[in-house]
């Protein structure tokens, strides 16, 4: 982009040039069909160098809202993923199932609290003498619903696997599955959605661009994702400037 720029810029100053050096030397009746010729050219330059700047500029905006949107829908989805490993111990890698679970399941509400029981094995130990020992008693207080508590009544997570910009029909990939960890099995999910899918429709040296930067700004990759199926790691690939919750 900034050599197709640079090229233009350079040709419209030539051009600029020949119509001083042909209105000096060019013979008087050559010269109106020459100039015409020449400032159209100068004008189509212009216009190009100006249209190659402007679309860019025009593909970093529409590339920013529809990101925010996609990123809006991945917190949507690791919020219930999170909730499925609360309940139930793991990540789901099924979205019919997720989807399941988030209209069945309830999250239990409970009460941590100090307690002190008598302790029958010192109790004998100590000829009778009554001995007690401190315990944590964990008691159950109420069931809410995990819908309820994630959506409220807000039915968004029926086609949370839908990439709600882009490419029509797209869904998120997904998966979850157990990740060997200093001998401990630790669930993990990955959720992700292509750039080129996102992006669908423009520019595609644009997109291939995006899909190459490397920038704390920006968000790197070819993808936008949460999570990791290589990592113990439920937090998303974008930078703050695109969401103030990480």
């Amino acid at each position: 982009m900034l050599t197709l720029i640079i090229g233009a810029v350079v040709v419209i100053f030539l051009t600029i040039g020949i119509v001083k050096v042909i209105d000096k030397y060019l013979p008087t009746k050559l010269k109106p069909v020459v100039m015409i010729v020449l400032w159209v050219l100068i004008g189509f330059l212009g216009y190009a160098t100006f249209m190659s700047v402007y679309g860019e500029i025009k593909f970093n905006k529409l590339k920013e809202e529809r990101y925010k949107i996609v990123i809006e829908s991945l917190k949507d989805i690791r919020d219930a993923e999170l909730a499925h490993r609360t309940v139930t111990g793991k990540f789901q890698g099924n979205w019919d199932n997720l989807v399941k679970f988030i209209d069945t399941a309830q999250f239990t509400i409970t009460q941590r609290r100090d307690s002190t029981i008598l302790d029958k094995e010192l109790t004998r130990r100590y000829g009778g003498v009554e001995t007690f020992k401190d315990i944590v008693v964990i008691d159950t207080l109420d069931f809410v619903s995990v819908k309820d508590s994630l959506f409220g009544a807000d039915d968004r997570y029926k086609t949370m696997m839908n990439i709600p910009v882009g490419k029509a029909g797209a869904k998120f990939e997904l998966q979850a599955g157990i990740l060997e960890q200093n001998g401990f099995q630790i669930p993990v999910f990955e959720v992700k959605a292509l750039k080129s899918i996102i992006l669908d429709g423009e520019d595609k040296d644009l997109i291939i661009k995006e899909n190459l930067v490397q920038s704390v700004e920006a968000v790197n990759g070819d993808a936008i994702k949460v999570g990791s199926m290589q990592e113990v790691n439920t937090t998303g690939n974008w930078p703050k400037n695109y969401s103030i919750e990480q």
